[in-house]
């Protein structure tokens, strides 16, 4: 098998020279219904982000009489208590483990949803709110999927509905080393305690804008692998995509309690409709 990499002569501007590593980036096999699969969705509840309540306060005052869909509707995290405000919600979810979950919660059985690919799922209704958040978005790890997934969400409205997209802004957590001649990466430590660890490590092509990561975690009973692959979506770019759909941006805040959208934004909630 041939290495990931291979050496670079670099040329200082004194003259003299040094090797590098070439790291190239080659994408990990990936199978997004493997990563939210069984174990995943029985604890994908277990820490709530803590911003349930103003993000479904948000979407049901745009849902206005309904009905709703969300696309990658998960657990029911948001889709649940928004249907709890008297808004009828359908939902669109590649992973029958998140399915799972979310039938097994109180109104989750009788709720409408289809298990399939949010880019290509074709709904027999129209809808006032079609909706998808926390960076469910970036699950679709090509720009061409990405397109038609927006395509499909404009094509789901009623005339006078609006497409809601919740995302992080792409920052530079993925740091350029000079030693790594444009292949970016990071290793994060995230719970540090007595009876293990868990460490991120990611690795962002700036070509394909594809983040490639795998969470890990150590513990004396082993070691644990949770790989997910992402692509990276700036709201400049998401906004073309809507406008190839037929759609125009009406609202941008920074937060589901509508704070400005600035420089400083870590993530955009982005309202769209025709």
């Amino acid at each position: 098998m041939a290495e990931p990499w291979s050496r670079k002569l670099v040329v200082r501007p004194s003259g003299s020279a040094y090797e590098i590593d070439v790291v190239t980036f080659d994408a990990m096999p990936f199978d997004p219904r493997g990563s939210f699969g069984p174990q995943v969705a029985a604890a994908y509840d277990d820490e709530p982000r803590g911003d349930e309540a103003p993000a479904v306060a948000r979407l049901a005052e745009l849902a206005g009489q309904g009905p709703a869909l969300e696309l990658a509707i998960g657990t029911g995290r948001i889709a649940l208590p928004l249907a709890a405000t008297g808004v009828r919600v359908d939902g669109v979810e590649l992973s029958k483990a998140m399915i799972d979950q979310l039938r097994a919660k109180p109104g989750g059985e009788v709720m409408t949803v289809a298990c399939g690919d949010m880019a290509d799922v074709e709904m027999p209704e129209r809808y006032r709110l079609v909706y998808i958040v926390f960076n469910s978005l970036m699950n679709l790890i090509s720009q061409d999927e990405q397109v038609r997934c927006v395509a499909n969400a404009a094509r789901h409205l009623t005339e006078d509905g609006t497409f809601v997209v919740e995302n992080v802004v792409p920052d530079a957590m993925y740091v350029l080393r000079p030693d790594r001649d444009g292949v970016d990466q990071h290793v994060n430590a995230g719970q540090v305690g007595p009876r293990g660890v868990t460490v991120e490590v990611g690795r962002y092509d700036r070509v394909t804008q594809r983040v490639d990561k795998c969470h890990l975690g150590f513990s004396a009973s082993g070691v644990a692998l949770n790989p997910l692959a992402l692509r990276y979506i700036w709201p400049s770019e998401l906004d073309l995509m809507a406008r190839l759909a037929g759609l125009r941006l009406l609202s941008r805040w920074g937060g589901w309690s509508g704070e400005p959208f600035d420089s400083r934004s870590v993530r955009h909630i982005s309202v769209y409709g025709r």
